[in-house]
């Protein structure tokens, strides 16, 4: 299975495994599953850290370094944006990003945002 990562369940991943479902945490942790992670979501934490939201260790570049290590890049690219207008105009626009990147590289989105969880034309798991 090859999983896009929100962004929370991205950081959770790494800082504190606790806030997910058994389930979710076995899935992810499979090595047969490909991890995909959306320069967006790189873009999102980092201004967390920066609000103060979210603490993430070491410099921007060491924590990105870290935090990808074992992932695929999901690119954003044209055909991304273009689907992006598949998905409701009052979305927050990073989510529109990463379920349009779900639709177009056929990537499964682990989130537990109620909202991307309604969605019927992507793949998702749940982690509610």
């Amino acid at each position: 299975m090859k999983l896009l990562l929100d962004t929370h369940i991205w950081i959770w991943l790494l800082s504190d495994p606790r806030r997910l479902r058994r389930r979710t945490l076995r899935i992810l942790k499979n090595q047969q599953h490909e991890i995909w992670i959306s320069p967006v979501s790189t873009l999102e934490a980092l201004t967390l850290n920066e609000k103060g939201r979210v603490r993430l260790p070491g410099t921007p570049a060491e924590w990105v370094a870290h935090a990808t290590l074992g992932t695929k890049e999901a690119p954003y690219t044209h055909e991304v944006a273009l689907a992006c207008h598949q998905f409701p105009p009052d979305f927050d626009p990073s989510d529109r990003m990463l379920a349009a990147t779900a639709l177009v590289f056929d990537l499964t989105l682990v989130t537990a945002d109620h909202r991307l969880l309604q969605l019927t034309n992507i793949k998702i798991l749940s982690n509610n």
